[in-house]
């Protein structure tokens, strides 16, 4: 008989994947917090009337929906934005403006799984409402470029295409084409890096334009165009314009966004894109049919591709190490080697612990010899031998294979001491050092 499997496009965490999971949560947190973002949260569940004023009845064809038990069609969220948009403007006068949040939870859209792309996902998400200054597109783009670098991706590792909407906007006015024709125009050119040629042309050819003119004007434009220039000096004096790519095709196929788009891409393993985001300025409005009315910008970075580039990355693997060590494993291993000390052993795993020392032991009696084993598959720094020479208490450190006698008395501060020091530094006691 056939056991059950995980859902398709669903992940189990076993626990190497849960600890690189939350390496990926805490480092996203620690760099939102470090730029003064607070952290949200809205509901997994949502009525999905909520998506479809955002994106259209088409939205429904990619989400989880379903009526619930009182006969309401409802979704699991694909993306947070929309709720973002019904928290803020429901209490915006409760909030001092500009409003600048990020959340981290799980998102859901049913689409065929493929590499860098599941059905369930985890999704980082900055935004700062209620400043149309393009001094916020900066902050959001030096926030992403920061959390990539924090993962110890560097530069040459990855790029911010960056675009601005306005700029096709005022090409289409230029070549005499009806404003009615943008919705489509934008999306031919999020995918022009992608479709044959042929098809692209007979696009632009139906709205009339020639594709010869868009490229042209898409190779022209560059880092010297007026619509870049705030931008580029705010990002050039904090020193990050260089990890900045002017990429006129990136528009973001979402139709809400309104000016300043840029994507993340990592530049040596083809994967897709990292992050992406930019300006909706009108997506509260819309939300609200026009009641609230406030500028937004915002992010979003997923887990999914980003573990991949982690994995790909040489500069990224000590991050992902030192949390590892951290996740994994114990700080000291105590070993009962005389059972008739087991009470004593068993007060020193319960104060050492209380000290916030990460403590393992054998829960029944056990020999020496398989205690001591377990002791370094627990990759522990220290083994504490309780035995015959109780009340004195043996530290043995297993990197350095170094042991003394330590009086029970003052065994957790000796501990914390000894764990203060390099991993593979000498054992001290009493403050003096014992050469290697």
């Amino acid at each position: 008989m056939a056991g059950f499997r995980t859902v398709k496009g669903f992940r189990d965490f076993f626990p190497e994947e849960c600890a690189m999971r939350n390496y990926i949560l805490d480092t996203w947190r620690r760099v939102a917090r470090r730029y003064g973002f607070m952290e949200y949260e809205g509901p997994v569940l949502e009525s999905t009337d909520l998506f479809r004023k955002k994106s259209g009845d088409e939205i429904t064809g990619q989400l989880y929906c379903f009526q619930d038990k009182a006969d309401r069609e409802v979704s699991l969220r694909p993306e947070v934005t929309p709720s973002l948009a019904r928290m803020v403007t429901a209490r915006q006068r409760d909030f001092k403006k500009p409003i600048k949040w990020f959340q981290i939870g799980s998102c859901f859209r049913y689409e065929e799984p493929q590499e860098g792309r599941g059905r369930e996902f985890i999704q980082f998400n900055a935004d700062i409402i209620g400043d149309d200054s393009t001094g916020a597109d900066a902050e959001l783009v030096a926030l992403a470029i920061d959390v990539t670098r924090e993962f110890g991706i560097r530069e040459g590792d990855f790029a911010v295409r960056l675009s601005n909407r306005t700029i096709w906007s005022d090409f289409l006015k230029d070549n005499g084409i009806d404003e009615k024709h943008t919705a489509v125009f934008l999306q031919i050119i999020d995918k022009i890096e992608r479709a044959r040629p042929e098809e692209t042309s007979q696009k632009l050819e139906a709205i009339g334009l020639s594709l010869g003119v868009v490229r042209a004007f898409m190779d022209s434009t560059n880092e010297d165009h007026p619509a870049f220039a705030e931008l580029r000096a705010n990002l050039t004096a904090r020193g990050l314009w260089q990890f900045v790519k002017i990429d006129a095709s990136i528009v973001r196929g979402l139709a809400y966004y309104t000016s300043t788009v840029f994507e993340v891409f990592d530049l040596k393993h083809g994967l897709r894109a990292v992050a992406g985001g930019g300006r909706y300025d009108k997506l509260c409005a819309l939300m609200t049919d026009g009641h609230v009315d406030l500028p937004s910008a915002g992010f979003a970075m997923g887990d999914v591709v980003l573990g991949i580039l982690l994995k790909k990355t040489p500069g990224a693997q000590r991050g992902i190490m030192d949390h590892m060590a951290a996740a994994f494993g114990a700080d000291v291993f105590v070993i009962v080697a005389d059972e008739a000390q087991r009470g004593h052993a068993l007060r020193a795993v319960q104060d050492l612990r209380e000290a916030g020392v990460r403590v393992e032991y054998s829960f029944s009696a056990t020999k020496m010899n398989k205690q001591m084993q377990a002791a370094e598959n627990a990759k522990a720094r220290c083994a504490l031998i309780f035995g015959a020479e109780y009340p004195e208490v043996v530290v043995k450190n297993l990197h350095n294979r170094q042991q003394e006698n330590i009086p029970a008395a003052t065994l957790v501060a000796h501990v914390q001491h000894l764990l203060q020091q390099p991993a593979y530094g000498p054992l001290i006691a009493g403050g003096d050092e014992q050469k290697a």
